[in-house]
C-alpha cells in the first residue's frame, strides 16, 4: 500500500525569496521557433548573454532537447565568455522554454536545508497545445537530482499553478492575482476551485501563511494575469509595482487599481507593505500584437539583478530605481526586445534552485 504523502506545509518547507542564496539557477535552451520565429540564432546568444552573467555566481543548470546537440550549446558560450565549469547540462526533452513555470518549483527547509520539488502539473497557461513534455520536467529532474518530488493536490485532482503567477517574500507571504487563478470562465487552470480552495492549496504546497490577491495583469500578457509582469517583492516587506502615467494606455487604470489594493493590504506579521513605483516602457508592439514588456520581469541572481531592456528612455529609469532597492549585487540590464516576441523575458526563462 502507498503511504499518503506529507505536503511542504506538514514538513515543514516553503519556498524560499528569490534573493536568497541559490545553489543554481536552471534554463531550458531555446529550441521552439514558433517562440521566436526569425530570430532563434539572436535568442540564443541573449541565452549566451545570460549565462555568462548567471555563471558568475551559481551553477547554471540547461536543459537540452533531444535535438539539441550539447557541443553546439558549448560552442555559443564558450564564444560568450560564460564560465563553463558552473554549467551543466541535462538531456530533458521540453516543448518550451519557460522555465519559471514549466521547471522545477523548489521548497526548503528551515530547520535542517533539505529540499523538495512541488510538481505543480503545468497545462500550458490553459491555452497552447503543446505542454505535454514540459509538465514532465519536475518528474525528470527529480530523479536526475534525487529529491524528493510531492505531487500538489487540490480537492483530489492535480493542482495547476506557473511559477510566474506568485511570488513570494520568504517571510510567509504570496502575491498573486485574482485574474490568472480565479477566472471561472478564461484560461481557467484549476476549474471549480474558489478562491478558499485555491489559498489552501498555495499555502499546503508553498508553505506561505498569507496570500495577496491583486486584479488584473498587464495589456499583451498572454498568460492572463502573472503577477511577475508588474508586481515582485524586492524585500521581506517590499515591494515593486509598474506604474503606466499615461492615462490612455490600458495598463494605467489596472495599475493604479492594483496599487490601491496593495495599500490597503498587510503582511504576515500585520505590517503594511512598502510600494516602490517602477515604470513601463513604451508600449511595444509586433504587428498589431501588444507584447508584455516589462521591466518587473528581472531576476534576482547571486552575482547580480538581471533586468530586461527594450532600447527605451525609460530603460535608465527603471534600473536606477532597481540599483537602489538592491545595494547587495550590481543591477544589469539584458537586452530583451527579441526575448518579448516570445511574449516573456528574463523571469519567465529562470527557475532558482535554492
Amino acid at each position: 500500500m502507498t503511504p499518503i504523502q506529507q505536503t511542504p506545509r506538514e514538513l515543514g518547507f516553503s519556498m524560499p525569496a528569490e534573493w536568497e542564496k541559490h545553489e543554481a539557477t536552471w534554463l531550458a535552451w531555446p529550441h521552439n521557433t514558433t517562440d521566436w520565429p526569425g530570430k532563434m540564432g539572436a535568442i540564443q546568444w541573449v541565452f549566451a548573454e545570460i549565462v555568462r552573467k548567471l555563471a558568475a555566481g551559481e551553477k547554471v543548470r540547461i536543459l537540452l532537447d533531444l535535438h539539441v546537440h550539447k557541443k553546439r550549446v558549448r560552442s555559443i558560450l564558450e564564444r560568450a565568455n560564460a564560465d563553463l565549469s558552473n554549467v551543466e547540462f541535462f538531456c530533458v526533452p521540453t516543448d518550451r522554454s519557460w522555465m519559471r513555470d514549466s521547471g522545477p518549483l523548489f521548497v526548503k527547509s528551515r530547520r535542517d536545508g533539505a529540499k523538495a520539488i512541488v510538481h505543480f502539473h503545468f497545462n500550458g497557461w490553459a491555452r497552447y497545445p503543446d505542454w505535454h513534455k514540459d509538465r514532465r520536467v519536475p518528474e525528470e529532474l527529480s530523479r536526475e537530482l534525487g529529491i524528493q518530488l510531492l505531487d500538489a493536490q487540490a480537492n483530489g485532482r492535480p493542482f495547476v499553478l506557473e511559477g510566474g503567477s506568485i511570488d513570494v517574500n520568504g517571510e510567509g507571504s504570496l502575491i498573486t492575482t485574482e485574474e490568472c487563478l480565479l477566472d471561472p470562465r478564461v484560461q481557467t487552470r484549476n476549474p471549480g476551485l474558489g478562491r478558499e480552495e485555491v489559498e489552501e492549496a498555495l499555502k499546503t504546497w508553498l508553505g506561505v501563511t498569507n496570500v495577496l490577491w491583486l486584479g488584473k495583469g498587464v495589456a499583451g500578457d498572454d498568460t492572463h494575469g502573472h503577477v511577475d509582469d508588474f508586481c515582485r517583492f524586492v524585500g521581506p516587506r517590499t515591494l515593486v509595482l509598474c506604474e503606466e502615467k499615461n492615462s490612455k494606455d490600458p495598463n494605467h487604470l489596472v495599475l493604479e487599481g492594483n496599487c490601491e489594493r496593495l495599500r490597503g493590504m498587510r503582511l504576515e506579521d500585520g505590517s503594511k507593505p512598502e510600494i516602490v513605483r517602477l515604470p513601463m516602457p513604451s508600449p511595444l508592439l509586433f504587428g498589431r500584437e501588444r507584447l508584455p514588456a516589462s521591466y518587473a520581469n528581472f531576476y534576482i541572481s547571486n552575482a547580480a539583478v538581471l533586468v530586461p531592456t527594450f532600447n527605451d528612455p525609460r530603460d535608465r529609469e527603471a534600473l536606477g530605481i532597481l540599483g537602489e532597492l538592491f545595494g547587495d549585487r550590481p543591477v544589469v540590464g539584458i537586452h530583451s526586445g527579441d526575448l518579448v516576441l516570445g511574449q516573456g523575458t528574463l523571469h519567465c526563462l529562470t527557475q532558482q534552485e535554492p
